[in-house]
């Protein structure tokens, strides 16, 4: 091949320019000629931009020509070459300062250049998932890893994008798949071990951490991943001596303080408060570990009785967080309830009835967080007919594929396909096979239109609490993801309201659609809202839902702990040791507050 190349040249230009001639029609030579080059003038700028052209047009080449292997390998050689490319190079430092519009501009002016740039792909994807597109991050990460199977790195960016946003099975097949080749990565091992987590193959996660673990016992992160994993699955104990083991490592771990206090049963020692407050103090500490260690000191004073130190603690770490948030608009969601209670009235859905999948399967638990939903789904995971999985994202990401307004368009094919889609997508969560199963996502009560049109038998069961009451143990509780709103009084208080106008509303147009159970009544009178409930998602009563406290299963949310003892009612006025600095959150609520549990007329 080498005397196939390039005729003698004069100088580097007249090789580059020769090499450039037959890059459309020959990259196999063109890429010989830039190799050339290099010999003689090794990393050379020009020439590295154009091997890397060439070999990602050998690459297309042959994914035209049916060589996948070959396509693959040519294209990690180009990605290896672009190192060197201005342009990415440009891309990637805007990426890294954040400055997203350059970035942007950068990767597609590449991208119209060379579309097949698997390098470019891969960052434009990054800064998608940056901005919240998700979906277009997605589907960028799939083109790089058709045209580059080989790139490691873009597919474990596809498994932890798909890990993160509700496709935990196609995650684990992408990981296992690195895995095969780098079975020593501690970095895919990890990702692995949550991944099982998020299946709900807790007992496989904690074994998957204690074999990392035994290799790499330095690793405080992943001692804290473990803490999570015990604590699900009822382990107290374990999970507690593997939060202070990451600790004793990394002793400004905001997350794993905030992990200790988030077990609502748990309480600090003088001891752990003193190491608390010294962790603030250390220079270096990152703004999320801050946060985080000031919701645990809010939790710590709280317990201790000290009423207004603690709300100190937690309107400090609520300010910290609320700033993070700085593209969260309340007033999105109230044009999102105001869209829906004048577009999907009683004749929207008269014209509907009988659409989508008749499946009985699901019950869906809505509500806002901290509001007793948690307790529900424990009351019917203990029927043998029933089986608690998690806050499924599902229903989420089906409104996401139709889109605002996409409602509006659906076919009644379109409705029963989406059904079947969800129960489709919800099968892997389900270990036992029981007929029935709960999906406790919170938030689902803005999809409560979409449910009812592709799964018109399902149940929902609204669980409601006091406004007072929920909206101060929103604002102490820390989310690892979502809930944007909970991080400050008055928007948690706009929020509540939002919530009750959607549910009245579908109470107008779809009258008896929804069970209500009030987390009050369920305190005082818990047999009687228990047999209300099991009717009203068509259970036959049994004893052992009044006995749910001894059902053995995972539970992932904040409540994990206290679901496992009887009900009990002195956390209902709780709420009132903090009463007096309520004020924005009790002027945001109005007569939402004032009628409780009644709801003003139009809300």
């Amino acid at each position: 091949m080498a005397s196939r190349t390039a005729e003698p040249t004069g100088s580097i230009e007249t090789a580059l320019a020769h090499a450039r001639r037959m890059l459309a029609t020959r990259p196999d030579l063109a890429i010989e000629q830039a190799q050339e080059i290099l010999r003689v003038v090794p990393r050379h700028p020009a020439t590295m931009i154009l091997l890397a052209d060439a070999w990602r047009a050998r690459g297309n080449q042959l994914h035209m020509a049916g060589d996948e292997a070959g396509a693959d390998a040519a294209h990690m050689q180009a990605l290896n070459a672009s190192i060197a490319d201005p342009a990415l190079l440009h891309a990637a430092d805007a990426l890294a300062r954040n400055d997203l519009p350059v970035a942007e501009r950068l990767l597609r002016e590449r991208l119209k250049q060379a579309p097949t740039d698997v390098g470019a792909i891969r960052m434009l994807a990054e800064l998608a998932g940056r901005i919240g597109r998700h979906r277009d991050a997605e589907n960028l990460l799939r083109r790089a890893i058709e045209l580059a199977p080989g790139f490691a790195a873009a597919r474990h960016n596809l498994a932890l994008l798909l890990h993160r946003h509700g496709n935990p099975a196609e995650a684990l097949t992408q990981i296992d798949r690195l895995i095969a080749g780098e079975p020593d990565n501690i970095t895919y091992t990890i990702l692995r071990a949550a991944i099982l987590g998020r299946l709900g193959d807790y007992h496989a996660a904690i074994t998957a951490y204690r074999a990392i673990l035994d290799h790499y016992p330095r690793q405080a992160k992943v001692w804290m991943s473990m803490g999570h994993a015990l604590k699900t699955v009822g382990q107290q104990d374990e999970s507690i001596a593997a939060y202070r083991r990451s600790l004793t490592l990394e002793p400004t771990l905001g997350s794993s303080w905030w992990s200790l206090a988030n077990l609502k049963t748990f309480r600090f020692t003088p001891d752990d408060v003193t190491a608390m407050e010294r962790a603030l103090t250390v220079p270096g500490t990152s703004e999320e570990d801050r946060y985080q260690l000031e919701f645990a000191l809010g939790k710590a004073r709280e317990d201790a009785g000290e009423w207004q130190a603690s709300f100190g603690h937690y309107a400090e770490a609520n300010r910290r967080r609320r700033r993070a948030l700085l593209d969260y608009d309340p007033a999105h969601v109230t044009a999102i309830v105001d869209r829906q209670r004048a577009t999907l009235d009683a004749d929207f859905f008269a014209a509907r009835k009988g659409w989508g999948c008749p499946a009985e399967d699901p019950i869906f638990v809505v509500s806002l967080p901290r509001s007793g939903s948690t307790l529900i789904e424990q009351i019917l995971a203990s029927h043998s007919q029933v089986e608690g999985t998690m806050e499924l994202p599902d229903i989420g990401m089906i409104a996401g594929r139709l889109g605002p307004g996409g409602i509006m368009q659906l076919t009644e094919s379109d409705a029963r396909a989406w059904g079947e889609d969800y129960l489709a997508r919800t099968a892997v969560q389900r270990k036992h096979g029981k007929p029935r199963f709960v999906d406790k996502m919170p938030n689902n009560w803005t999809y409560l239109a979409l449910i009812h049109l592709i799964l018109p038998n399902a149940r929902i069961v609204d669980a409601r609490r006091h406004p007072l009451g929920c909206g101060w143990s929103l604002f102490k509780q820390h989310f690892a993801r979502g809930q944007s709103f909970s991080y400050d009084l008055a928007e948690i208080g706009r929020y509540y309201r939002d919530y009750v106008r959607a549910l009245d509303h579908v109470d107008h147009v779809l009258p008896g659609r929804v069970h209500r159970v009030f987390y009050e009544a369920m305190v005082e009178d818990t047999e009687t809202q228990v047999r209300a409930l099991l009717d009203a998602v068509g259970l036959p009563f049994e004893a052992a839902c009044l006995r749910f406290h001894e059902t053995e299963r995972a539970v992932r949310t904040a409540s994990s702990e206290q679901v496992r003892r009887p009900i009990f009612r002195e956390g209902l006025d709780h709420w009132r040791n903090f009463e007096p600095w309520l004020g924005p959150l009790i002027d945001a609520l109005g007569p939402v507050l004032t009628r409780y549990p009644d709801v003003p007329r139009g809300a």
